[in-house]
């Protein structure tokens, strides 16, 4: 069951953002006080005694955009006035009506929508008495607030709810695994979500760096629910213009660590590069299961096979060995259910539960594989007694030994190769831990 939806519709830099956080609990929109830093449609969603909302956030009505997407904003915050049972209709206290508030207000009358008022920046109860003005608007009292102070917080979330009130209850569907998408700048991450998606969910521009803040965009596939991330493209810091571009890779690398399955987004037509090699690392060092999605394949098909593309890759990122590779070309919706088929496989095999004693039948045959003898007859062998499952995603394994010094980085890459070969996980990353025997 769709859950109602709760619009917040401003002229830029009234805080829009900062609401969506206050209400949330938590830092999900990027805020600060470059107006336009919001672009697409960012949402979360808000319960309470078993009745949830879906509140949006959106950019700036009326902004006049550097990059040249001022008609794609808008248009985002048209389809989230389209989808929404109910408008925050946001101004700040301190400027008063101006302008851009006057035509969003004509705006939202045309449309006959329901809304509620809401004036921010108003620190203080002296500041309250100023809110008057904008019952101008044609929206009766505008409630006042302090988003980043919490003012009157309360007051509007039961003005939400009752607003809300007759509407059936529910709650969010409990999500099959969450899937971020990863890359340099200008990859094709939205179009790739888009595609998933099947219409205009986020924005999709030539502009390097059109996407700011980590979107969760939520699809149905088979009957179940998946969260996909859309996250801002990523370039080396020593480029990085200013703080919104800084706030925007650490939304990337959080994102990233909360997902099930990363799509890791490579451009066919450039080589790759320090972004790219660094991305890889910081999924691997997080034992992240991965896809390697290799997108605008058909610009580059004519120059390499999908085999030499293939031993390319593994030679400059072998730290995502495990990781299958998928070729696409988003911009036409080419083989994207392919990979999202793919995703699911992996997200089920990092989430096997292996039972104890078939994995330890596996390590009984690694035990006797000695690596790296001659190093070892001076130091001793690494002996494994018994192991056991601790966690999924990523899958991670106990491992009881005589002397966890002898197990260094070489010996616990075989280990790892060696499982992956012997046991259904053969394209997920493992992770190993030593604890020393008690009974030496």
């Amino acid at each position: 069951m769709a859950l109602p939806v709760v619009a917040i519709i401003g002229r830029p830099n009234v805080g829009k953002s900062s609401l969506l956080n206050a209400l949330a609990g938590k830092m999900i929109s990027i805020v600060e006080p470059t107006a336009g830093v919001t672009r697409d449609r960012v949402s979360a969603f808000i319960g309470r005694d078993e009745s949830y909302f879906e509140l949006i956030d959106t950019g700036g009505y009326g902004i006049v955009d550097a990059d040249q997407l001022s008609e794609h904003i808008e248009q985002q915050i048209m389809q989230a006035i389209a989808s929404a049972q109910l408008i925050l209709f946001m101004v700040d206290i301190r400027d008063g009506i101006v302008p851009l508030d006057q035509t969003i207000a004509k705006l939202l009358r045309k449309r006959n929508l329901n809304v509620i008022g809401v004036a921010n920046k108003a620190d203080n109860a002296r500041m309250f008495p100023a809110a008057g003005e904008f019952a101008k608007l044609g929206f009766g009292e505008f409630l006042c607030i302090s988003a980043l102070d919490n003012i009157n917080k309360s007051v509007l979330l039961d003005r939400i709810f009752d607003e809300l009130a007759h509407l059936e209850p529910g709650s969010p569907a409990e999500p099959l695994m969450k899937i971020a998408i990863v890359g340099k700048r200008n990859a094709g991450k939205s179009t790739l979500v888009n595609a998933m998606v099947g219409s205009e969910r986020v924005i999709v521009s030539e502009t390097p760096g059109t996407t700011r803040d980590a979107v969760d965009v939520r699809i149905e596939k088979d009957g179940k629910t998946i969260i996909v991330i859309d996250t801002a493209g990523v370039r080396k810091k020593s480029k990085m213009a200013d703080s919104i571009e800084f706030y925007s890779y650490v939304r990337a690398e959080r994102s990233i660590r909360r997902a099930g399955v990363v799509l890791f987004l490579i451009d066919a037509t450039l080589p790759i590069s320090q972004v790219d090699k660094k991305l890889a690392r910081l999924i691997a060092e997080e034992y992240k299961s991965c896809i390697i999605v290799v997108n605008k394949w058909d610009l580059a098909k004519d120059s390499a096979t999908t085999g030499d593309y293939e031993d390319y890759l593994t030679k400059l990122l072998p730290g995502l060995k495990y990781a299958p590779i998928a070729f696409t070309t988003a911009t036409e919706a080419k083989n994207i259910q392919s990979v999202l088929d793919l995703a699911a496989e992996i997200f089920k095999q990092t989430t096997t539960w292996i039972p104890t004693p078939k994995l330890n039948d596996a390590f009984e045959e690694i035990k006797d594989e000695h690596v790296g003898a001659t190093k070892r007859r001076t130091t001793g062998w690494p002996k494994i007694y018994y192991v056991t499952q601790i966690a999924v995603n990523p899958i991670t394994i106990l491992m009881f030994v005589n002397r966890p010094d002898l197990f260094d980085d070489n010996y616990l890459r075989f280990v790892v190769k060696r499982l992956q070969s012997m046991l259904p996980i053969e394209e997920v990353p493992i992770k190993l831990l030593t604890r020393p025997h008690r009974k030496q």
